[in-house]
């Protein structure tokens, strides 16, 4: 059910990965088109995002990976958000995703994933087309 409020997203670095520029870019599109953003930081574990999503009443976790450690983060945060109740939050991410892991991801439960050369366009409409608003 669609709510009145905004959209409510967490951009989240999970592992040890460094570089942010791209969570950053993407948190910022997707302020500017009117979602309400929770960015994490750097150096996040699976945990302490998934407890961000919860208690921030998350539509959606926007996973920003780009240290090769994707199947390994997006498996443990989609696990953290069954065992806590939360499977209805929409996990989908972007960075250096190669294509033969995409399909895996999928089959995972990642909605979609974004790769390099995705426009902020892509992703805002993506977010608006399958996220719900708060209520």
């Amino acid at each position: 059910m669609v709510g009145s409020g905004p959209i409510r997203v967490v951009v989240a670095k999970p592992g040890l990965d460094g570089h942010d520029r791209g969570a950053k870019v993407i948190a910022r599109a997707l302020r500017d088109a009117g979602v309400e953003v929770i960015y994490t930081g750097l150096h996040q574990t699976p945990e302490q995002v998934v407890d961000t999503a919860i208690q921030e009443d998350a539509a959606g976790i926007g996973l920003s990976i780009l240290s090769g450690a994707h199947m390994t983060l997006c498996a443990r945060v989609l696990e953290l958000l069954r065992e806590r109740g939360a499977a209805d939050i929409t996990v989908f991410c972007g960075g250096i995703i190669p294509a033969p892991d995409i399909p895996e991801l999928k089959a995972l439960g990642v909605a979609e994933i974004f790769t390099p050369g995705t426009t902020t366009g892509e992703v805002v409409a993506w977010v608006r087309a399958n996220l719900s608003s708060a209520t």
